[in-house]
């Protein structure tokens, strides 16, 4: 049986999102005091992540008949980071000098303050290959968990999933104890995700309220350049990708459409991670590719972050 529309996540998320435009512009003090709304959805959120992650990645990795294909996965994953981050970067660095969003404002460098940017400064210094690297192992297997990093989370399950695969017959009733609490685990996301309509209108009344309806339209010439390149790397770039591998590109959009609103919404990534995981699991890709895959990419496989950084970074030298 089909839910109505007004059922669907998607078309609540559009009506909050609307209506927190909607309170913010009109009653901006009321507007920013909603902010606690979307905070308190995110920090839901996060609190999952962790333990979702775990579950996915040992279940999966453990219910492999072949650990070796754990290597080919993770390694044929990075490939296409690499790849198609660095497309990203010279896809925006090509669409940002032709457009030059930048250019006609004449605002004069002196009468910038440096100060705001020195402490991201210091950090881009002190910020090292091995320093990022080491930085992933944490100093106990417990505060990965505690601290919600989602790399080490990352790489305490992976070695726990292979560990737990090797001992065999042994780890049996550990892996079936696992695959039971993840599907405890999943329905709470399933819960939790009811709340995304509260989280998303308190989140854009607090961006509409505090930063004006014209903080939409303000820099418009630099976010048109943005959207617009995003949906032509997406559908044209990853669209091949999609294509060659079988799938098309605009049915998985739309497959995803609730979690792509939510991040709209929420301006966070993170909030649509459980479910993320969910929905890939239930479209047929298999669990360990799916632990693997998207969490990693959560963190190395940034396209969008990679055309942002490289539109705002041209947009104030030009």
């Amino acid at each position: 049986v089909r839910r109505p529309f007004y059922r669907h996540l998607y078309f609540q998320v559009l009506i909050a999102i609307a209506l927190g435009a909607f309170i913010g512009h009109f009653w901006p003090t009321f507007g920013e005091s909603l902010k606690p709304l979307g905070d308190a959805f995110i920090k839901l959120v996060k609190m999952i992540i962790a333990p979702v992650i775990f579950l996915t990645i040992v279940t999966g990795i453990a219910g492999m008949a072949d650990i070796g294909r754990v290597g080919q996965v993770a390694a044929k994953a990075f490939a296409y980071f690499l790849t198609f981050s660095t497309l990203a970067l010279i896809v925006g660095m090509i669409i940002g000098n032709v457009v030059q969003p930048g250019n006609g404002l004449n605002i004069d460098p002196a009468t910038l303050d440096a100060g705001a940017v020195e402490k991201y400064s210091e950090q881009a210094h002190e910020t090292t290959i091995v320093g990022f690297l080491t930085g992933i192992i944490p100093d106990t297997v417990v505060s990965a968990f505690s601290e919600g990093n989602i790399l080490q989370v990352l790489f305490v399950s992976v070695l726990f999933g292979i560990a737990l695969a090797m001992v065999g017959d042994v780890g049996k009733p550990v892996l079936t104890f696992l695959e039971s609490v993840s599907h405890a685990f999943f329905k709470l996301v399933a819960i939790l995700m009811k709340a995304a309509p509260i989280g998303a209108f308190g989140a854009f009344a607090f961006t509409i309220g505090k930063y004006g309806i014209g903080s939409i339209a303000n820099l418009a010439a630099l976010v048109a350049t943005f959207y617009i390149t995003a949906a032509v790397f997406v559908v044209g770039v990853l669209g091949l990708v999609a294509w060659a591998n079988g799938f098309n590109i605009l049915k998985l959009i739309r497959y995803l459409k609730e979690e792509l609103l939510l991040v709209l919404g929420t301006s966070s990534s993170e909030a649509a991670l459980p479910s993320l995981l969910n929905k890939m699991e239930r479209a047929g890709a298999s669990k360990s590719v799916v632990g693997l895959v998207v969490p990693t990419g959560y963190s190395f496989n940034l396209d969008g972050s990679m055309l942002y950084c490289t539109f705002g970074t041209m947009f104030i030298m030009q």
